[in-house]
């Protein structure tokens, strides 16, 4: 994991993201699952994201993703979910059983090269408490 840098900013922006199918089904499997690694690498190559881990298990999906400072976090949630989505259900007609593939929750959760602790002892540290 490295430091983006650009004009104006230095940032290390990662994201642990897991979703599910609706109703949680154990479906993501197979010839399903094989699409889906290829669709998430796609969705990071266009997006300039790296994928640092990724976990494709039956019933959710977890993806460790380091973004950029551009793009709102919820966005990169939604451009992985609505991609996989069309494109899964267009290529697995199967998958069109179901109102729409992935619940409209997520979980997201940032993290960095530093734990919280570390952060707040130097914030401490920085005014002598």
């Amino acid at each position: 994991m490295e430091y983006k840098h650009n004009a104006t900013n230095v940032s290390m922006l990662n994201y642990h993201i897991v979703f599910c199918p609706k109703y949680r089904r154990s479906l993501l499997v197979g010839d399903i699952k094989d699409r889906m690694q290829e669709i998430i690498d796609e969705v990071a190559d266009a997006n300039n994201w790296e994928i640092i881990a990724q976990e494709i298990m039956p019933d959710h999906v977890h993806l460790f993703v380091s973004a950029d400072t551009r793009t709102k976090p919820e966005i990169v949630v939604k451009r992985f979910k609505g991609r996989m989505s069309r494109y899964l259900r267009k290529e697995f007609p199967e998958l069109l059983k179901m109102p729409t593939l992935w619940t409209r929750s997520y979980f997201l959760s940032s993290a960095g090269n530093v734990s919280s602790s570390t952060i707040t002892r130097y914030i401490e540290q920085q005014w002598g408490k």
